[in-house]
């Protein structure tokens, strides 16, 4: 593809800090400016396709800049940061989020990836594998952590930074979700505004919402399970190799992912009835 803003050059460059995972990302203009990646390609096809099938929710992949960087569409709205403030634990938040997904599914439905195909990953990643929920994989977000979810009038309304999608299953790309934004914690690593909440009941708000099936609701709460476990190796891992991921896994996860593993083992039966009632 071929780079679409030829004033770019005249134009200032704003950096976006984001999460701190991602480096090198400037805003130019209406486009954001980001390193090329082994994934670029792969990726800029995936976002093509949804743009096509009519998902509007996502940056628009613009090909590379003169100076061979990749050049999105920037996305105008909100990002809400960590520790969530108290607004996005509405309930209609959790219903919107999941209305975006499943928006997000029916659009990424049927792409298939090319021969060539390379996805993202954090590095040092050891453990990737998928839960079955009776449908066929998909490629998906995989990462709606508060940074990459963009709010427009108190609402979710499109999603950003698609690094780690890859092909996935339907149910994990939810428990993802649902970590963040339920969230599937600990009471002492959430948000003040989110300590007190009914877990269950949102896990099933958002299960209704995005209009899971019974396999979905049976395999959620393992998958949660699963996927946790997967964050505690991969993040220690990751840390091992990359000092940005090092400063994470010291100043959170370390701490945080051993607590939600323990927490989601207790707490799981009741999340389960609440979603089979």
């Amino acid at each position: 593809m071929t780079e679409r803003n030829p004033d770019a050059g005249q134009l200032e460059e704003e950096p976006l800090i984001g999460g701190g995972v991602a480096q090198g990302i400037v805003r130019v203009g209406d486009t954001v400016r980001r390193p090329v990646r082994p994934f670029t390609a792969t990726i800029q096809a995936y976002l093509a396709h949804l743009h096509a099938s009519g998902f509007s929710h996502a940056p628009v992949p613009l090909g590379v800049d003169e100076q061979g960087r990749e050049v999105l569409s920037f996305v105008p709205g909100d990002v809400p940061r960590e520790p969530l403030p108290p607004e996005t634990a509405r309930e209609e938040v959790l219903v919107e989020l999941a209305h975006l997904i499943r928006r997000l599914h029916a659009a990424a439905h049927g792409w298939a990836p090319p021969p060539d195909a390379v996805f993202g990953e954090i590095p040092g990643a050891r453990n990737t594998n998928s839960t079955a929920d009776g449908q066929p994989l998909l490629v998906s977000h995989r990462d709606y952590c508060p940074g990459n979810v963009v709010f427009r009038d108190g609402l979710p309304a499109a999603l950003i930074d698609f690094d780690l999608a890859k092909p996935t299953t339907r149910v994990d790309d939810l428990a993802n979700a649902l970590y963040y934004w339920v969230p599937l914690l600990h009471p002492l690593e959430r948000a003040p505004a989110f300590t007190d909440l009914d877990v269950p009941r949102r896990v099933a708000l958002s299960a209704d919402a995005y209009g899971m099936t019974e396999t979905q609701r049976r395999v959620l709460v393992p998958a949660a399970a699963r996927m946790i476990h997967r964050f505690h190796v991969n993040m220690r891992s990751a840390a091992e190799v990359d000092p940005v991921f090092r400063r994470i896994w010291d100043q959170e996860a370390a701490h945080r992912l051993p607590r939600a593993g323990s927490w989601i083992n207790d707490e799981g039966p009741a999340i389960t009835a609440r979603l089979a009632s």
